[in-house]
């Protein structure tokens, strides 16, 4: 259990995202809308993507650093960015799972 003010720490939400990346479902809204946090969870694990905003699932650093880190998370991105011209050129027909 974490408080409303801890949720809202940037320091502690980095902290226990660093020990246990699902942690960061109890983060606030307010930081799984902030794009340094969001970047500093997707780089650990990109899965991790679930828990973002859809500001930032539309986001291509945050994105593409999910995908980057583990090519399964773009299945937590927005359809506008999953069926771009740029992410197909990131795949370069090769098959997303498997």
């Amino acid at each position: 259990y974490a408080s409303e003010e801890l949720k809202k720490d940037r320091e502690v939400v980095l902290a226990a995202v660093k020990q246990y990346g699902d942690a960061l479902q109890y983060a606030s809204e307010e930081l799984k809308n902030n794009e340094s946090v969001m970047l500093a969870a997707v780089y650990k694990d990109g899965l991790l993507l679930r828990y973002a905003s859809e500001e930032l699932k539309n986001n291509w650093s945050v994105v593409y650093s999910a995908f980057k880190q583990n090519r399964e998370a773009l299945q937590y991105a927005s359809p506008e960015l999953r069926n771009s011209d740029r992410m197909r050129y990131e795949l370069k027909g090769r098959p997303l799972f498997g």
